[in-house]
C-alpha cells in the first residue's frame, strides 16, 4: 500500500507520528463509453462557454452561483486562507462511549500506520483504546478539507474514519408509516423465533459478490469467443415483486416451516392450538379415528361401484 498523508495524532501533550492508508478497495469493473455504432472511445474535454476554446486544468478555477443569480470566483489561495485544523496534525479532541456513535455517521476508513523507529507511543494509545469502551473523536484534513473523524483499533491497528457531519445525514419523514397498526404480540413472537432460526456469528468471508462474479464470468467467455461480443443469455423468470403478504401471521408459519422450527413453533402459529387443553385434543383425536373407522366401509363400496 502507499500511504496518502503524514502526521501526527496529537494526544493531549504527547505525539504520535503515523502515516495514512486507504483501509478499502473498490473492485468493481470499470468500463469506458464507446461510440456503438464502431465501438470508438468517447472522450470529453473541457470547453469555455465564451470563447468555445479547450481550457487546461491548471487554467480552472472554482465558482459559486449565488440563488440571485451572482458568481464569485475562488482561487486556491482564498480556500487556504479558511479556517482548518493542523494540515499534518491529528488532534484527540475527546473520548465518547461507542455505543453513542450511530453508524450512519461512518463515511471513509483509513489504516494509521506508526511513522517512528520506536512506536511505543502508538501502542500504547491503540492498548489504551482496546481495553476501555470509547472511541476518540479527533479532526482530520485531507485535500484541504476538515473532517470529523473517530478514532479506533481493530487487530492491534488503529483505524480512523471519517465522519459526517450531523446536517449531513437526512431526516426520515414518511407518511406510509404514520397511523401504522402496531404488530399483535403473536407476530412479534412468531418473528423473533424467525430471528433466532436465522442467528449466527457475522463471518465476512462467507458472503461473495456475486454480481461481479457473473459479469467477469461473462466478460471472461467473450473474450475467448474472439467475437469481442457477449452471448446472448436465457433471460430467467422474475419474481412477482408487487404481490403483497396479506396474512402476515401465515408468512412467518411458512418461513418457520422452511428453516425447520415450524413443527416445534406449531403451537405459536394458531390460536386454537395454544387455547386448546391437553384433554380437548385427546378426545377430538379420539372422535376422529371412531368417524374415520365408521367411513371406512362407504369408502369400500364408493370403490366397487366405481370399478
Amino acid at each position: 500500500m502507499r500511504s496518502i498523508w503524514k502526521g501526527s495524532i496529537a494526544f493531549g501533550l504527547v505525539n504520535v507520528p503515523v502515516k495514512v492508508y486507504t483501509a478499502t478497495e473498490d473492485h468493481d469493473i470499470r468500463f469506458h463509453q464507446v461510440h456503438a455504432k464502431d465501438g470508438g472511445r468517447i472522450k470529453y474535454d473541457r470547453i469555455c462557454s465564451i470563447d468555445g476554446e479547450s481550457v487546461q486544468y491548471a487554467d480552472i478555477d472554482k465558482a459559486y452561483e449565488s440563488p440571485d443569480g451572482q458568481k464569485i470566483v475562488l482561487t486556491d489561495s482564498d480556500f487556504a486562507k479558511l479556517p482548518s485544523a493542523e494540515k499534518h496534525e491529528i488532534p484527540v479532541l475527546q473520548f465518547v462511549p461507542s455505543d453513542q456513535i450511530d453508524p450512519i455517521l461512518f463515511d471513509k476508513s483509513y489504516y494509521l500506520e506508526p511513522d517512528s523507529t520506536t512506536p511505543k507511543a502508538y501502542v500504547l494509545l491503540a492498548t489504551t483504546l482496546e481495553q476501555i469502551d470509547r472511541t476518540a473523536l479527533v479532526h482530520f484534513t485531507l485535500r484541504q478539507k476538515t473532517r470529523l473523524a473517530a478514532l479506533r483499533v481493530r487487530d492491534g491497528v488503529l483505524v480512523l474514519q471519517t465522519l459526517l457531519w450531523p446536517d449531513e445525514v437526512r431526516s426520515a419523514s414518511f407518511e406510509s408509516l404514520e397511523g401504522v397498526t402496531e404488530p399483535r404480540p403473536q407476530e412479534i413472537k412468531m418473528a423473533e423465533t424467525l430471528v433466532d432460526t436465522m442467528s449466527d456469528d457475522f463471518d465476512p468471508s462467507q458472503y461473495t459478490d456475486e454480481y461481479q462474479i457473473e459479469l467477469r464470468r461473462i466478460l471472461d467467455e467473450a473474450i475467448a469467443s474472439g467475437t469481442g461480443k457477449v452471448a446472448e443469455q436465457p433471460e430467467s423468470p422474475r419474481a412477482d415483486t408487487d404481490a403483497e403478504v396479506v396474512d402476515l401471521v401465515a408468512a412467518l408459519q411458512r418461513s418457520l416451516e422452511a428453516s425447520g422450527e415450524g413443527t416445534k413453533n406449531s403451537s405459536t402459529g394458531g390460536k386454537k392450538a395454544s387455547k386448546s387443553s391437553p384433554k380437548k385434543a385427546t378426545a377430538k383425536n379420539a372422535t376422529a379415528k371412531k368417524t374415520s373407522a365408521k367411513k371406512a366401509p362407504a369408502k369400500k363400496t364408493a370403490t366397487r361401484k366405481g370399478a
